[in-house]
């Protein structure tokens, strides 16, 4: 193994009740659904595509106006993070660093463009991070994706924590083993290799 690549929501932070509260927010001022979105909803798409949310979440809109109301939903999510940011799991902050030391450490996530930033701003893990790619700017599924940041910074042996099917089936078609955070937001009954908390990866790698 030479490196490390996170998921993000499930695995390194929660963000799910500030995500909630932007994007209702959002919803009440540029459109005329009646939907409250909570954390039980949002933990069900989380690892999705944003295609896919919207898909799920406004399936009643028309598809531009369902792609405009996700566009403002996530520039409001952007900013309303900055203030209001998820929550580390247990071990991350200490663990990261530590991680840091001996491999390089790179995220790729389904995410938009500009969540991955807010998240290494506010965490503070932004020095720790050599790379990261979302699907905001590859607009590809999240093994294509996985597969481009591998070239990109030419990984030989990298391993990738998730915590979602989602991830696993990433990890399958970018060919890059997966270890499962099953504190996370998903299930994954055929991981083979898992963890239940973070720190567990100190002994794992460390």
């Amino acid at each position: 193994m030479d490196s490390i690549i996170f998921d993000v929501d499930g695995t390194l932070w929660d963000s799910t009740d500030s995500v909630a509260d932007s994007w209702n927010q959002a919803i009440r001022l540029n459109s005329s659904l009646d939907l409250t979105l909570d954390r039980e909803t949002l933990s069900g798409v989380f690892g999705k595509t944003m295609t896919e949310i919207g898909d799920i979440l406004f399936p009643s809109l028309p598809p531009q106006e369902r792609n405009d109301l996700l566009e403002i939903c996530f520039e409001t999510e952007n900013r309303y993070l900055e203030d209001h940011p998820g929550e580390m799991y247990p071990g991350v902050a200490e663990i990261i660093p530590m991680l840091a030391e001996k491999y390089p450490l790179f995220i790729v996530s389904n995410c938009q463009c500009g969540y991955i930033e807010v998240l290494l701003k506010t965490t503070g893990l932004g020095p720790y991070i050599k790379d990261h790619l979302c699907f905001g700017e590859t607009q590809v599924s999240k093994g294509e994706t996985m597969r481009m940041l591998v070239e990109r910074n030419n990984l030989k042996s990298p391993v990738y924590i998730g915590d979602t099917q989602g991830d696993a089936d990433a990890c399958k078609a970018a060919d890059v083993p997966f270890i499962f955070a099953e504190y996370g937001f998903g299930e994954v009954p055929s991981a083979n290799r898992r963890i239940r908390e973070f720190s567990e990866l100190r002994d794992l790698f460390l």
